[in-house]
């Protein structure tokens, strides 16, 4: 048997067209050869939101999961990724659309999955944006009450953010993976920055590998500790979404794919094992779990001192901002995949004429966030407590499991093909089934993540399986009532 997917002429042709530079010609589609390696990182790696990551959710997996061993259990999760990775960027010669997951379990699995998945999959990339939005709007508040003494309602930054962000994706893309990028590389500094500056105040013996030892990362709260190492580099899969728009998109996209996976995954394990080492192995837990709110900040006082603790309260603003616009941008783009292959009205996939952006698409997610933070200030809800804290968990969970059935549909695809090798089938089944196994934890222990007692936020996620089935009863009416759209679901440009 071939030991990997060869190409269809048709898709080398695809390819010769990506990589010719400017905007795409035909009316209705996105821009062509705009984005290169660095820009598809920062537009992913901004929508995993570094510096939220370890200001809120690392805190949370010492404090609640293994202690010591979460830099073990992120490099865990850094492995299964790069394992869902290797099949990952194997298909994407054969199928290009900017509905990744979308288009993946279509072709793989059949249509009515397929839209199911990018059911879940704009639901969720839109919740985790309206999430992100509402603890940006609160933390703004704050802030500048902190900072100022000045008072503007949560609500009030909330509609500031909308507007940016809608703002932003009308424009062309290269114009937010600009502003993505500064976002990205201001809060990767001064974390970096605090990390080494702990290297250097511990030394070289502060740092214990028994932190990686089995005993350690496999103690209990490893489950915990999963979801929030899975929950982290939830965004990076995105790269696939922006192929269309990328320079030549069989090296650019499975080069940032690996670039982006391995750059945030070992800035992740190497924070952990820096915090792990300030505040020492055998207390690094109880510490979290007294006060995960300020935690990072109490490590930031006694190693950068005040301006280190400033520094660190500004920059999670940015980061919050550059996330809700990356994740905003990835379901603008579902849902202008959806509009081209007629599953959605027509009118989502117009681009704008001159950015060559899914405008439409992007006016109707920002229309759709100022219903929600109106109808969230007018029912007095807390934008951090209510909003933020339902949605995100809700918006990780579906990913998770999408990354997980895209990952064991990758295989499927390649063995239609009679294709079987390491890299097509075996890998994506190891990183699947990890995947798979962190999403059930995260679905049973689904408190732990939102933190909250709420029965009706804890039970949110059942509003995936409702948006799952709704994708695959549409897809069983088209079928019987209008074959010509079924057979476009997904099928945008599959080549093979």
């Amino acid at each position: 048997m071939p030991q990997s997917a060869t190409p269809s002429a048709t898709a080398a042709t695809l390819d010769a067209h990506s990589r010719a530079p400017g905007p795409a010609v035909n009316p209705g589609e996105l821009s062509a050869g705009v984005l290169g390696t660095a820009d598809i990182i920062f537009m992913v790696v901004a929508a995993a939101a570094p510096m939220a990551v370890v200001v809120a959710l690392m805190p949370m997996a010492f404090g609640f999961g293994n202690g010591a061993g979460v830099s073990g259990a992120w490099l865990g999760a850094l492995t299964a990724m790069l394992l869902f990775a290797v099949g990952y960027v194997r298909i994407i010669p054969h199928v290009r659309n900017a509905g990744a997951f979308y288009a993946y379990i279509a072709a793989s699995i059949g249509r009515p999955w397929g839209l199911g998945a990018a059911y879940v999959a704009a639901f969720s990339y839109f919740a985790l944006s309206a999430s992100t939005l509402g603890a940006l709007a609160f933390f703004s508040e704050q802030f500048l009450e902190s900072v100022g003494g000045q008072h503007l309602h949560w609500v009030a930054w909330a509609f500031v953010a909308i507007a940016l962000v809608g703002w932003l994706s009308y424009r062309r893309i290269t114009l937010a993976a600009k502003v993505l990028g500064i976002a990205l590389a201001a809060e990767i500094t001064i974390i970096l920055l605090l990390d080494f500056k702990i290297v250097h105040d511990v030394g070289l013996r502060g740092f214990d590998l028994a932190d990686f030892a089995p005993r350690n990362v496999f103690a209990p709260g490893l489950g915990i500790a999963a979801i929030y190492a899975f929950n982290s580099m939830i965004g990076v899969e995105g790269t696939a979404i922006y192929q269309e728009e990328a320079r030549n998109r069989t090296v650019t996209i499975p080069r940032a794919t690996y670039l982006a996976l391995s750059l945030i995954g070992l800035f992740y394990v190497f924070t952990a094992w820096c915090m792990t080492s300030s505040a020492g192995a055998s207390r690094v837990a109880a510490l979290a779990r007294s006060n995960p709110g300020s935690f990072i900040a109490d490590r930031s006082m006694v190693h950068l001192g005040q301006p280190g603790v400033l520094a660190v309260s500004i920059l999670v603003l940015s980061s919050a901002f550059a996330a809700v616009l990356g994740l905003f941008n990835n379901a603008a783009r579902y849902l202008y995949a959806l509009a081209r292959d007629g599953v959605l009205p027509a009118v989502l996939a117009r681009t704008h004429p001159r950015h060559h952006s899914p405008h439409i698409a992007g006016l109707v997610l920002a229309a759709a966030l100022v219903v929600v933070f109106s109808g969230a200030a007018l029912m007095r809800l807390d934008p951090l407590v209510n909003v933020a804290t339902a949605l995100a968990g809700l918006g990780s969970v579906g990913l998770m499991a999408l990354l997980g059935v895209t990952a064991l549909a990758i295989p499927i695809f390649f063995l239609r093909r009679a294709v079987v090798s390491l890299t097509c089938t075996a890998a994506p089944v190891a990183g699947g089934l990890i995947i798979l196994a962190a999403t059930l934890l995260a679905f049973v222990n689904y408190q732990a993540l939102t933190g909250v007692d709420s029965a009706i936020i804890n039970h949110l996620p059942y509003a995936l399986i409702a948006m799952f089935a709704l994708g695959m009863t549409q897809a069983l009416w088209l079928r019987s009532r209008r074959p010509d759209i079924f057979a476009r679901i997904g099928s945008t440009r599959v080549e093979g």
